[in-house]
């Protein structure tokens, strides 16, 4: 039984509420979540509604427990809580996943999702899609960090939508939850109560900060989702099974490094200045020669702790032989991996992808000075879940955008 609530914690409480109410005045009734918390703000939650100093500390371990090993999403399955304390949680607080507006399952396996979120201040709901592929031995979630992007990458297809506004950690976090549960990743509800996380036969075995977004333009969210995703009580996902990936957002880069610990990626696209001007943007405050000092700086950096650099192929663009010369100048001395990523169409967009055999031939090249180069093979293309391709569906594609995708897909730009 919950210890009787006195004024001090009553107002704690009321201050999470009106918290809750002023992110969200259109729906006053919505309640905070509890998901997304980390350990200290959890036990504030629990000390706003009355739990004694005594137990917070045990009753923190066990919503943890309930949250990020079990995976449950309602309070009435915590079954070593009392039913009188998951009836006060159940008044104050949620632990619900986001809506699914709509689930798609590739040709290839691969799954996306549209979810949308409740609205914050002033706005609308907002929605996001996170993306599921799955490969031998191992499968990858790919997930969201802003609403939109202002980025506006020109072969990139989220960078046409514009920016809504950053997913709050609890957002982000969400998306890894309701996946794992839709795939049947959390231990059965009926196993002993302490369940470990098994280490093996997993469907989700990484994480990509790579869906919608600049994951380091929301750096305080992103960071503490991914503490609590690599958490060695909860979610456990080794910090060498997770990567962010960047545009190039030099400071941040460093502060990642340092406060998170996580692998890294960098959406390069380019090996002049120039040109990385018009694909990527940023480069024009960014350029090339300080995101590279900022990776050759990054914490850790080693041949087992490599930087993954990711390059579009885009046709008569940036994928001749003097570019593939010139990105192993780039990155000479940079532990890398180089990711080759055959451009994904679009509809509305003025890039085609190159040959495939032209970049074979720029793979090999890559290949031959030392550095792994492989050709990443589109997945979801079908359904709009390929790198690049992400755009939630407020910005649905009407029927002729469609039909223009399928037109470009038996063109050949999917083939491979």
């Amino acid at each position: 039984m919950p210890a009787t609530i006195d004024l001090k914690n009553t107002q704690t409480r009321d201050a999470l509420a009106i918290r809750a109410k002023a992110a969200n005045p259109q729906h006053s009734d919505l309640k905070p979540t509890l998901i997304g918390m980390d350990r200290e703000e959890l036990g504030d939650a629990l000390k706003a509604v009355g739990i004694a100093e005594r137990q917070i500390r045990m009753r923190t371990q066990q919503l943890w427990h309930w949250l990020y090993v079990r995976g449950v999403s309602n309070f009435d399955e915590m079954l070593n809580v009392s039913k009188d304390l998951r009836a006060l949680l159940s008044q104050h607080y949620t632990i619900a996943r986001p809506e699914i507006v709509d689930e798609q399952i590739s040709s290839d396996g691969t799954r996306k999702w549209l979810l949308r979120f409740p609205p914050r201040g002033a706005g609308n709901p907002v929605e996001i899609e996170t993306v599921y592929i799955p490969e031998d031995g191992r499968g990858t979630l790919c997930i969201s960090s802003q609403v939109g992007c202002t980025l506006t990458c020109t072969f990139c297809h989220t960078g046409t939508q514009k920016l809504v506004r950053n997913l709050t950690s609890e957002e982000i976090i969400s998306q890894l939850l309701l996946a794992r549960e839709r795939l049947g990743d959390f231990p059965e509800k009926d196993t002993p109560q302490g369940a470990i996380v098994p280490s093996e036969g997993r469907k989700i075995t990484n994480i990509v900060m790579m869906g919608m977004g600049e994951p380091l333009y929301n750096f305080e969210n992103v960071k503490k989702a991914l503490l609590i995703a690599s958490d060695n009580e909860g979610l456990s996902l080794s910090k060498r099974r997770i990567t962010l990936s960047t545009s190039g957002v030099v400071p941040e880069i460093y502060r990642t490094g340092e406060e998170i610990g996580v692998m890294l990626a960098i959406s390069l696209h380019a090996v002049r200045d120039e040109l990385r001007d018009e694909l990527v943007p940023i480069n024009r405050k960014y350029p090339i020669a300080q995101l590279l000092q900022a990776c050759r700086d990054y914490p850790g950096l080693s041949n087992a702790r490599r930087i993954t650099f990711e390059y579009v192929m885009l046709k008569g663009v940036n994928d001749s032989l003097e570019d593939a010369r010139d990105l192993v100048r780039l990155l000479k001395g940079i532990p890398a991996k180089i990711n080759l990523i055959p451009f994904n169409p679009w509809p509305g967009s003025r890039y085609e992808c190159s040959d495939w055999e032209h970049i074979k031939t720029f793979a090999d090249f890559v290949n031959h000075a030392g550095y792994a180069s492989p050709i990443r093979t589109p997945r979801g293309s079908d359904i709009l879940a390929a790198c690049g391709q992400l755009k939630s569906e407020s910005e649905r594609l009407r029927k002729t955008e469609r039909l223009a995708l399928e037109a470009m897909m038996i063109a050949g730009h999917g083939e491979t």
